[in-house]
């Protein structure tokens, strides 16, 4: 069981490292439109896959109450906001930054439990976390402006995170009450740019059209791989998985794209990596000595 969950965790960190090469084939389309497509795309998927399991019932006794309504439409928003930025990054060749979003939104997530959730870091952990520090502002010397869209991206997912563990059901059930609330601004949307004759979905070629319509598909695919990962690998190993998600997405930037990183951009995102690896380091240190305790 325990290989099945390492495949499933590969299959959807793998997925989501080449995912700026399936954005990139919709760069004509204006990111708010396809970030549209995407949310109607996945309610509609979701909304089979409930009722292939026949789980409404218990959609519904999870979801329908005013706390739950108020907790989804906020984690909605979060993710929302995180989709548009990273569909407008890609299709505008910032994929690398992207990816530096993603390799420090661990460490903001370590911030963000210390600060609400009252968690305690041990005195080794605060220097990656003061690493991945110095490398952001080092970046935004550099750049002369903060690196929003990375810092967008870790935050917003790092707030979503943080809103998910106080939520009474999670899986489809809870993206499939997001879904919904942000398809309602969606529609909206599409009907005001079709009165105005702005609607580019409308009049895409049928590959386009083909590849709008995977959009929930490709969404959908690495979640459910990656839940199912979860449930049935230690949480160590999926930290260790996770960096493969933005490496890829790093080298597709400069490999497959050519986007700009020079020696000045090194320097930055090696403080970066070098924090990650010492935190992943000293959490394993700390593993074994408290497994060396433990067995004594």
């Amino acid at each position: 069981m325990k290989n099945k969950g390492v495949y499933y965790a590969l299959g959807a960190y793998f997925l989501w490292g080449i995912l700026p090469i399936f954005w990139k084939q919709l760069h004509h389309v204006p990111a708010t439109q396809a970030f549209g497509c995407r949310i109607i795309s996945c309610l509609l998927i979701l909304m089979l896959l409930l009722t292939l399991r026949k789980d409404w019932t218990n959609f519904k006794q999870a979801v329908f109450n005013r706390k739950s309504i108020l907790l989804f439409t906020l984690t909605g928003i979060l993710l929302g906001a995180n989709w548009l930025v990273y569909i407008w990054a890609v299709s505008t060749n910032h994929i690398v930054e992207t990816s530096l979003g993603y390799f420090i939104n661990p460490l903001v997530n370590v911030a963000l439990g210390v600060l609400f959730l009252h968690e305690k870091l041990r005195s080794m952990q605060w220097v990656p976390v003061g690493m991945a520090t110095v490398g952001v502002i080092y970046l935004a010397v550099q750049y002369g402006a903060l690196p929003w869209i990375a810092l967008s991206l870790a935050f917003t997912f790092g707030f979503y995170g943080l809103l998910k563990k106080t939520a009474p059901t999670g899986g489809l059930n809870s993206m499939t009450v997001e879904m919904a609330f942000l398809a309602v601004p969606a529609s909206i949307y599409f009907i005001i740019l079709s009165v105005r004759g702005e609607n580019a979905v409308a009049t895409a070629t049928p590959f386009t059209m083909l590849l709008l319509a995977a959009t929930g598909a490709v969404t959908v695919t690495p979640v459910l791989l990656f839940t199912a990962a979860a449930r049935s690998i230690p949480l160590s190993l999926v930290g260790v998985l996770q960096y493969i998600h933005p490496t890829l997405q790093f080298l597709i930037g400069v490999l497959v794209y050519h986007e700009p990183f020079t020696k000045t951009d090194l320097a930055g995102y090696a403080f970066v990596w070098v924090a990650l690896l010492l935190f992943w380091l000293e959490g394993i240190l700390h593993s074994r000595k408290a497994a060396a305790a433990s067995g004594a």
